[in-house]
């Protein structure tokens, strides 16, 4: 048995382990996730652990022995000599055979390393109930991207390795390229801000259903999501499919058409109103022109110099980024995967600018008349909700649905309930979409921070980076450095408005805490892992927390579509309620 034992440890110790001080050298083990307190992990070791007790059993026997009573007294004292170093040799086997045991435990249950992700992520997610609920493993490639189940409550994020053409590869011109888009961002994030703002933003926004395929725009570079609709049509051409950007924060929705005065460059040819039989210009005595487009634009309808009824009715709209759209009001047919409504209210824009990509437009998903959920209500019940995919690469997409509801919440594909949250009214700004926010966490840890608990916090699919009140975003950043930076990943330079970032070149996996939000009436949202780092630098070098802070504490928060990736969110304008579920975005 002595011998086993020996061997055991001996053969143990030649094998490469981690440290069997995981807790203390954790920070000098970037490549691994240690866990030091994972009770499943002793199952692994029961051999060991069952070899350890018959030698302390044994030594527990020599210990008691007794030397014969016909022994003379040196026979007696050798006696008592090999008795003691032989406990003393037991005793250290026993820690010498504990040790191995332990060493056992980290290298083979709570170890996760990039070539164990795929065969072992359902078993670690039973063995460490901490990372299994409030970490992901980010494996890092080139840029953000797809996400994958690890059993219930585990998910991996990975980096996308796919090649973007949208995005520079000069890393000078990238980093020219990400700063224009997030200085945008901040500019759409400023407009909503009512009490610092004089001009309002374009309005916010959105039992059949009708679903079409939701894409990441950054092949058409930006960083919002873009769906197809079809416009017009006739007996004798088809209908114009034209790529339009989702924004829960518009209400109008408009194209580039012709004649253009001056349109920016769009992938999809311009609508072209001529060659569509069902397309008519709104007149200025329509209502449509006046109170509705007031309420979707802030402006109302312009008829010319004359200002009669019969004369075209011109639309003008800004936004708080600077980009504008102007053109005719209109009315055409419209096509969502497969269903198409006659007489849509819409705006062909024939002076248009702004960060808009390579789209053809912008589909308003807002609250008001003119936006495409309340147009088409009666027949989808005011009902719309998408699923926004970690994916940028056009092999896979999240979905946009009108309709759906409790009866067709099967169609969704979410992999929790649906947790519903009452979705709130601002008379200040009645086009757009809010919610309360009660409380936070970061890793599992709750916040405390003073913006906690305030109300209209605006939920927005057109705003990218997700803003925070100072005090919760100081609350937030310093757990996360907490966290995270207990790893010991060098700090790297702040990046445009993101301020904590930090240098993981040559690190295959990242222990990354997620920030979960809980919402009036208990329901918890916890932003996946996609959403939480922003790939600056392709090699790794800069990857920064993907949130910011707002200037005041009494300006308006906003939940951006970076962080509701990978989320079943419903809009159920009707039932003045927001509700949120887990699923996987990236259909193929």
């Amino acid at each position: 048995m002595l011998v086993q034992a020996a061997g055991s440890y001996w053969q143990a110790a030649a094998s490469p382990r981690p440290s069997i001080y995981p807790c203390l050298s954790h920070a000098h083990h970037s490549h691994s996730l240690v866990s030091c307190t994972s009770p499943a992990s002793f199952l692994v070791v029961s051999p060991l652990l069952i070899r350890a007790s018959q030698l302390a059993l044994l030594w527990l026997l020599v210990a008691r022995s007794t030397y014969p009573p016909y022994h003379s007294r040196p026979q007696r004292a050798l006696t008592m000599a090999v008795a003691a170093a032989a406990r003393l040799l037991l005793l250290r086997l026993v820690v010498l055979a504990l040790l191995a045991a332990a060493q056992q435990v980290v290298g083979k249950s709570a170890v996760l390393s990039l070539r164990e992700l795929d065969g072992r992520r359902r078993s670690a997610a039973t063995t460490d109930t901490r990372s299994s609920r409030y970490y992901v493993d980010a494996m890092l490639a080139e840029t953000l991207g797809e996400h994958k189940k690890a059993g219930a409550a585990t998910s991996v994020l990975e980096l996308k390795r796919h090649s973007l053409t949208a995005i520079p590869e000069d890393p000078v011109a990238r980093d020219r390229y990400l700063r224009r888009l997030l200085a945008a961002d901040e500019s759409r994030a400023n407009s909503f801000q009512p009490r610092r703002n004089k001009d309002r933003a374009s309005a916010s926004t959105q039992s059949a259903s009708a679903e079409v395929p939701l894409t990441s725009g950054i092949r058409l570079q930006t960083l919002n999501y873009v769906t197809t609709i079809s416009l017009g049509g006739s007996s004798g051409s088809p209908a114009a499919n034209l790529t339009v950007i989702v924004d829960t924060g518009s209400d109008l929705t408009w194209v580039q058409c012709k004649p253009c005065s001056a349109c920016y460059a769009q992938r999809d040819p311009l609508f072209d109103p001529a060659g569509s039989a069902t397309y008519a210009a709104v007149r200025c005595n329509a209502s449509a022109c006046a109170d509705s487009l007031r309420a979707a634009t802030g402006t109302p309808g312009s008829c010319g110099s004359t200002g009669a009824g019969s004369e075209k009715c011109y639309y003008a709209l800004a936004y708080g980024d600077g980009s504008f759209s102007r053109g005719v009001l209109a009315t055409d047919t419209v096509a969502l995967g497969g269903a198409s409504l006659g007489g849509f209210v819409f705006g062909c824009g024939l002076s248009n600018r702004g960060l808009f990509g390579g789209t053809a437009g912008l589909m308003g998903l807002g609250r008001t008349e003119l936006s495409l959920v309340s147009q088409t209500a009666s027949r989808y019940g005011g009902v719309f909700s998408y699923c926004l995919p970690a994916a940028t690469s056009g092999d896979a997409s999240g979905s946009l649905s009108l309709g759906g509801g409790d009866d067709a919440a099967s169609s969704y594909r979410n992999t929790t309930p649906v947790a519903y949250t009452r979705m709130i009214a601002d008379p200040a700004q009645p086009p757009f979409y809010f919610l309360n926010v009660t409380g936070a966490a970061v890793g599992g840890t709750a916040l405390a921070a003073q913006g906690l608990g305030a109300s209209n916090v605006l939920i927005d699919s057109g705003t990218v980076i997700t803003r925070l009140a100072p005090s919760v975003y100081r609350a937030v950043r310093a757990e996360f450095m907490r966290q995270f930076g207990a790893a010991g990943y060098p700090a790297a330079p702040g990046f445009s408005i993101l301020d904590t970032c930090y240098d993981l070149t040559g690190h295959d996996e990242v222990k990354v805490p997620l920030l979960t939000l809980r919402l009036e009436g208990g329901a918890d949202v916890t932003v996946d892992a996609a959403g939480m780092l922003f790939v600056v630098r392709k090699d790794g070098s800069q990857v920064c927390l993907a949130m910011a802070s707002l200037s005041y504490e009494d300006e308006t928060p906003i939940i951006g579509n970076y962080q509701q990736k990978n989320k079943r969110v419903v809009y159920d304008t009707l039932g003045s309620r927001l509700g949120f579920a887990d699923e996987d975005c990236n259909y193929v």
